[in-house]
């Protein structure tokens, strides 16, 4: 039996490998920020391939101490994918993931592909650690879930810059095992800007259109009250007494995983496209207090 065709279980214990989850969308919208000072358009921005993997690679051995399962890239595209994406699919031991582009040029799909994954790989048992370079709030279901599973979770962070707001979800960041931030020196060993004096300020964190394709405006406005009440009352609809009684006692801070993916689930079809970012914290907010009302005894 060759190397590679060893068997990944042995007596049920997880793999001592480590997956590594990197979101395009938040490496080149708050690595721009960081080296320009403003968000970029993909064109305006350079990754070279080779020395991104070797960073990430080292990092994720450094924090982990165990050898790499694969990297997972994860991106959006409006159409097929780019030379771009193609040439990173070559790359060894990278597994390309895409999600959609909408007409607004807002990403669709690519967080829940990194929560599946993480969730899939973690049941299976196909990994020991994750390093996340990611910083939507939304991944936060795919962290907790991967820990009930044994998993140990390392986010890792884009620093922003002197002054400017942090890039990453406050509850992202306290479910993660453990948290650090990339440097800009680091960073600038694998990216480079080159940015258009009269272009456009570029999409906001986790959209990534590629270059000529549409861009997001900075902030999708809020949703209406009233639409809030209604995304609450659909998601209610889907749940029975112990899931309402669940939310009630859990908190609004720690709603179960399972029902805050419900909630955001619910969110994103009812309203045909991404949740705005607004919006999150009075749905979660909405959510917990209707599931606190049901759950009062009569």
């Amino acid at each position: 039996m060759g190397l590679s065709d060893e068997p990944l279980f042995l007596l049920g214990e997880p793999v001592d490998r480590t997956g590594v989850f990197v979101d395009a969308g938040y490496l080149f919208a708050a690595g721009s920020i960081l080296l320009c000072g403003r968000k970029l358009r993909r064109g305006e921005i350079r990754l070279t391939n080779a020395a991104f993997l070797n960073f990430i690679r080292e990092r994720a051995a450094t924090l982990t101490g165990l050898p790499l399962l694969r990297v997972y890239w994860y991106d959006g595209t409006d159409g097929p994918p780019t030379p771009r994406h193609i040439a990173l699919a070559y790359e060894s031991d990278v597994k390309l993931r895409l999600g959609l582009v909408n007409r607004q040029g807002a990403q669709k799909g690519v967080d829940s592909l990194i929560v599946t994954d993480l969730i899939n790989l973690a049941r299976n048992r196909a990994m020991a650690s994750a390093v996340l370079l990611t910083g939507d709030e939304d991944i936060r279901v795919g962290v907790l879930q991967a820990q009930e599973y044994g998993v140990r979770v390392h986010l890792v962070g884009i620093t922003a810059p002197p002054g400017g707001e942090g890039n990453q979800a406050a509850l992202l960041r306290q479910e993660a095992d453990h948290v650090c931030d990339m440097t800009r020196g680091e960073l600038q060993g694998f990216m480079t800007c080159r940015p258009s004096e009269t272009s456009p300020e570029s999409p906001a964190l986790g959209a990534s259109p590629e270059e000529g394709g549409p861009h997001a405006p900075a902030e999708l406005p809020p949703v209406p009250g009233e639409k809030v009440d209604e995304i609450v009352e659909a998601a209610l609809g889907q749940m029975d007494s112990e899931a309402i009684t669940q939310v009630a006692t859990a908190g609004r801070y720690s709603i179960p995983p399972h029902l805050d993916g419900l909630l955001l689930t619910t969110a994103s079809r009812l309203l045909g496209g991404p949740i705005p970012a607004a919006t999150k914290k009075p749905l979660r907010a909405g959510f917990f207090a209707a599931c606190d009302e049901r759950a009062k005894p009569s």
